[in-house]
């Protein structure tokens, strides 16, 4: 399994030098409803997970947050440093390519809030989520939040293709990690969990939920 795992970064680099906007160059609504939930809170600074091609990061930059953002995918990173400074938002990005299976790159208690869409179900066993889940714990600050989106197991897809391992399965040569609410409920362990909300998006359509968890 590792090596199919390991696999992934390749692809996606690949995927991203291929397709210039492959979600889209609008922001996805779950990253609307958090920029909603940050300002309302008096969020500032973000840290993104998994920010891709950067539609999500520049929105949030574009509203006025600042974003540090990691991506496995060399391309990724560049494309989005490449779009802030195309919009004028380059003081407001940060971008670096990281492999969140190992520690952040930040101290303790650096943001007031972590964003990822669908980086939580990207190749990741449930052991390196739980240590990625005590990472992004301890660098938020007290009261800060942590919102993740992640496919679940009532998706379409779920089930299909090649078995990597656990809830993995690599469908169209990308492995998703697919969600029950019991993996929801045990990545929150040190955290309080506010809300789960099950939505749709894309054509499929794909089902997912929306996390949203509290540091003390």
């Amino acid at each position: 399994m590792n090596e199919a795992l390991n696999a992934q970064q390749r692809h996606w680099d690949e995927t991203f030098s291929e397709t210039a906007d492959m979600f889209g160059a609008k922001a996805s609504e779950p990253a609307r409803d958090a920029a909603e939930l940050l300002k309302k809170e008096g969020k500032k600074r973000i840290l993104e997970l998994g920010g891709g091609q950067g539609r999500d990061t520049l929105f949030f930059a574009g509203n006025g947050f600042q974003v540090d953002v990691l991506d496995y995918s060399e391309a990724g990173v560049n494309s989005i440093m490449e779009k802030a400074a195309q919009s004028g938002l380059s003081a407001l990005v940060a971008a670096q390519s990281h492999d969140v299976r190992k520690p952040l790159p930040f101290a303790d208690k650096t943001f007031d809030a972590c964003y990822s869409h669908m980086l939580y179900c990207m190749a990741l066993t449930t052991s390196e989520l739980e240590a990625l889940s005590r990472e992004v714990l301890r660098v938020l600050r007290p009261n800060g939040l942590h919102v993740y989106t992640v496919r679940n197991t009532n998706d379409f897809h779920y089930g299909k293709g090649i078995h990597r391992g656990e809830d993995l399965y690599e469908v169209g040569g990308f492995v998703v990690h697919f969600f029950s609410m019991q993996k929801v409920e045990q990545l929150a362990k040190g955290y309080e969990l506010l809300s789960v909300d099950e939505f749709e998006e894309g054509t499929l359509p794909r089902k997912l939920f929306r996390v949203t968890l509290r540091k003390g």
